[in-house]
């Protein structure tokens, strides 16, 4: 990807100061800048990425994106947010082929990575790398598209009312994909009847031919219908009124599972690069959104083995000998309590052990989720449970009405949880789930 900076400019209507100069690439934070790039001054409440600008410059940034006044090179917009959005939605303007954005309240990931792997039959697939779905970097996508791109699949990500929303003012898709609604930044939106009015807001944007692909066993499904008003509406999930409904899963190893479904009365199968009847359900929307977009059942079955899925994951370790399963993106109720469901039905050795982190951003369900979990853990075939953050207590406290508080540990920093999991060897096999914001991944750091 290249482009002249007098080019970006007239696509972000703004004005050049300096000379003009060749982009390869963007920055959004000065420490990251590589030879090339332009870099995005983002005014935060806390820190003025206008204060970097010289940094960025002296690393090789060609100019930087502001909304006031620079010594460097630069271009100025009135609003950089703004700016970015009508960049993305010019060249999104330039696009013919279908696009399927994703959201969800769990997920959105690994089925943007089911979906572009399902939908390489009908060529070179355009996606959001990582999880670039916010308002700085989900623009910056578009201007990677090339005329060898023939779909694209997008990830929207909700911290509030209106976001999304305006995500999809540029990506313009014309496949959404719900995953779910669950329970993610519950307190930015006053409960889950919020989430799916702020997950609704893909659907509204979708075109009148547009297709809206929904979870059939959503507990909000109907206000995601209502919200899909007259567009066509497709289900997915293991429930036999669903369109594309998974029938069979079947775990093989941590690393591979098999798949069966049926779509519209034709069965297909896929090897999930991955286990989890949790994401099993994934793979469905993946293969009926990559139909929808053009792809042949056969096609899109068979492209889901070359998922590249992205880190922490349900990426598998070593630890101590003993085999890590680190599931430590995201976490919230019905997240963990497919991994634990996965824990006890992946052959293991020795001994199966979970680590469990905080749920965070649960607002006043935290309380809930945690013992919902401590629940369901005392009647597991987990052998061994260790919590490490706040409000962890409560899963101990429903843990040990029904089993012995032997088989559970509580750990307090990091370097006590590395000495915990030190105990398990050989044929053991730790699963560590958690958010993101915990970095439990540090016990492999020596």
């Amino acid at each position: 990807m290249k482009h002249s900076l007098a080019s970006l400019a007239t696509r972000f209507q703004g004005t050049l100061v300096g000379v003009d100069g060749v982009v390869s690439g963007f920055a959004t934070d000065n420490r990251s800048v590589q030879p090339g790039d332009l870099f995005i001054a983002i005014e935060g409440a806390n820190v003025d990425g206008h204060s970097f600008c010289a940094d960025a410059v002296a690393r090789g940034a060609v100019a930087c994106l502001v909304q006031k006044s620079v010594p460097e090179p630069h271009i100025l917009v009135d609003n950089v947010v703004d700016a970015l959005a009508r960049m993305a939605r010019s060249f999104r303007a330039e696009f013919a082929g279908a696009v399927v954005g994703i959201t969800g309240s769990a997920g959105k990931t690994t089925t943007k990575e089911f979906c572009a792997a399902a939908m390489a039959s009908l060529g070179l697939v355009l996606k959001t790398e990582g999880n670039r779905n916010s308002e700085f970097t989900g623009p910056l996508l578009w201007p990677e598209l090339t005329l060898e791109h023939k779909a694209a699949v997008v990830e929207l990500g909700m911290r509030g009312f209106g976001q999304i929303a305006q995500l999809a003012s540029f990506h313009r898709p014309t496949i959404a994909v719900v995953t779910n609604i669950g329970f993610s930044h519950l307190e930015l939106v006053g409960g889950r009847e919020g989430i799916a009015k702020a997950k609704s807001e893909i659907l509204e944007a979708l075109p009148a031919d547009g297709v809206a692909v929904l979870w059939t066993e959503d507990e909000y499904l109907g206000n995601l219908v209502s919200a899909a008003g007259d567009r066509k509406i497709r289900t997915f999930g293991r429930g036999g009124n669903a369109d594309c409904q998974v029938t069979g899963y079947e775990a093989l190893d941590w690393f591979s599972s098999r798949i069966t479904g049926v779509l519209d009365g034709q069965q297909w199968a896929a090897a999930m690069p991955t286990v989890g009847q949790h994401i099993a359900k994934n793979v469905a929307a993946a293969i009926l959104a990559a139909t929808e977009a053009g792809a042949s059942l056969e096609h899109a079955a068979a492209g889901i083995a070359n998922a590249i899925l992205p880190p922490l994951r349900m990426e598998i370790r070593e630890f101590q000998g003993a085999t890590l399963v680190m599931d430590n993106y995201n976490s919230n109720p019905p997240a963990v309590l497919g991994a634990i469901e996965t824990l006890e039905e992946v052959p293991s050795e020795g001994r199966r052990v979970i680590v469990l982190g905080t749920m965070r951003e649960l607002g006043d369900q935290s309380e809930t989720g945690h013992r919902r979990v401590g629940r369901r853990l005392s009647k597991s075939k987990i052998d061994r449970v260790i919590v490490f953050g706040p409000e962890t207590e409560f899963i101990v406290e429903e843990f040990v009405r029904r089993r012995s508080s032997e088989e559970i540990a509580v750990a307090g920093s990091i370097e006590e949880l590395r000495r915990l999991m030190g105990e398990f060897g050989p044929g053991d096999t730790i699963l560590m789930k958690g958010s993101r914001a915990l970095e439990m991944e540090k016990v492999l750091d020596s």
